[in-house]
């Protein structure tokens, strides 16, 4: 199993995401190093742990303030050859593209940015071996088209179930939301969003079968450690 840091940039400074409300997001305040500066945060992460994956949530460009379009090379240079998984808001193919210029980039299309249903295969027919769905929740609603949910053919190989009320709360990972989806998804690839606080909850979602999990506050609180991801890892 994937454990996959995530960095939201709001503004050009990481901030620490609380339960999907963005309004009151504030700059990072974390032992691993002093400020918020979203390169000095990635190399921090790397040195828990060299992971294969990070995830960056560019919340200017899911809000529409515009991309912050240094993130990707600023990060790739930080960390190497790690993946970057990419949210920035993308509802066209033209959006699309301009994210994956870069090698290193993976796109991830947030649900709740995406219009419509043909708008949303138009995207991934971009590149769908580098596209991955986040299935987005507030609450019990699904933040998208409901096409979306019920027509799962559509969706690419990796889908991320997101719970977006857990995120940065200490209330636990959404199991059962994860396990509908996995249901749901097949042979797809699914990874969890939202609530992870310790080795606990990793080794539940690997049991419950999710291929991946996203987590924030708990690397940063050191609740998580190099231990632990390796135990669960390729598991």
């Amino acid at each position: 199993m994937d454990v996959i840091p995530v960095i939201d940039v709001a503004r050009g400074r990481v901030v620490r995401g609380i339960k999907g409300q963005r309004a009151s997001y504030q700059p990072i305040e974390t032992p691993l190093v002093a400020g918020s500066d979203p390169a000095d945060v990635a190399r921090a992460l790397m040195r828990i742990h060299a992971f294969r994956k990070l995830y960056i949530a560019d919340l200017d460009g899911i809000e529409g303030r515009g991309r912050n379009v240094h993130l990707v090379p600023a990060i790739s240079a930080a960390v190497g050859q790690a993946e970057l998984w990419v949210d920035a808001g993308t509802a066209t193919r033209k959006a699309a593209r301009a994210v994956l210029a870069a090698p290193v980039t993976t796109l991830v299309i947030g649900s709740e940015s995406i219009e419509t249903l043909a708008s949303f295969r138009d995207i991934v027919a971009e590149a769908p071996e580098r596209t991955v769905l986040s299935l987005d929740f507030r609450g019990t609603e699904f933040m998208g088209p409901p096409r979306l949910m019920s027509e799962t053919a559509t969706w690419p190989s990796r889908i991320i179930a997101m719970t977006l009320a857990r995120v940065g709360s200490e209330e636990g990972p959404d199991l059962e939301r994860l396990g509908e989806i996995i249901k749901r998804a097949g042979a797809r690839k699914v990874y969890a969003a939202g609530g992870v606080r310790n080795s606990t909850d990793l080794k539940a979602l690997r049991d419950a079968g999710a291929a991946g999990v996203l987590v924030a506050s708990a690397l940063h609180a050191g609740a998580i450690s190099a231990a632990d991801i390796r135990g669960v890892a390729n598991r």
